[in-house]
Formats: C-alpha cells, structure tokens, sequence
C-alpha cells in the first residue's frame, strides 16, 4: 500500500523534485499544492497520510496553515512535517511544538523517505 502525501510549497522546482524522489521507489503518491490556501482547499477533498508543508509561502504561511489543521477535527490527525530552508533555533523549537518532525532544506531524499516512514509507524502506534 502506497503512503500519499501532500507536498505544500511555493516553488515548483521543490514540488517536483519531491514528486519524483519520493515516486521513484513506488512506495509513495505524492498530490502537491502551491500554496497554503491550495493545501486548505485539497484537504476538504482528500486525506493524504501525511503533509509535507513548507513554512515560507506568501499569503499564508506554514505555521497558519497548520495551525488550521491541528484545530479541524477531521484533519488534527494527519501528521505535518516541515520541509523547509528555516534554520533558526527558534523556528525548529515551533515546528517540533506544531508538528511530528522539522526537516531542513535541502533535502536528502533517501532520510526523508525514512523520515516519513517513522512518522507512519508512529501514527499506528498512536491510533
């Protein structure tokens, strides 16, 4: 069974090479927004596995984004990780609060898919 995730970020660039690290395997399907508003909007129709969210988007960002999320009782259960280029302290400190796990970028994909599957097998832990 494949792990769906939704990837939220501003740049194309960073969507694609998501989509296709994670796909390459077969162990993943990745659905992507542009934005957070976009990643709202998706979430009304469709429940990934876990969220891939971005911090740094224009109009809304990461920390509102998921702040809406964790208050939604049909979406707080969905697990967020950051993916994103905040590498202050402070930053980290909020996304280990608001979400299961802060990755900075640029990305390794092969720790990210090991990320995401720890993640999951917490998720199961915790139903």
């Amino acid at each position: 069974m494949k792990i769906t995730v939704l990837a939220v970020d501003d740049n194309k660039d960073i969507l694609f090479s998501l989509k296709e690290s994670l796909e390459a395997d077969g162990g993943f399907s990745v659905s992507c927004a542009g934005s957070g508003k976009e990643c709202l909007s998706r979430l009304k129709h469709h429940k990934p596995d876990v969220i891939l969210m971005d911090i740094m988007m224009p109009e809304m960002d990461g920390w509102d984004v998921v702040a809406k999320i964790k208050t939604n009782k049909d979406l707080a259960r969905i697990p967020v990780i950051y993916l994103t280029g905040k590498t202050d302290d402070l930053s980290k400190g909020m996304g280990s609060l608001t979400s299961e796990d802060y990755i900075e970028k640029p990305f390794d994909p092969a720790d990210l898919r090991a990320r995401i599957f720890l993640v999951m097998a917490k998720k199961e832990v915790n139903k």
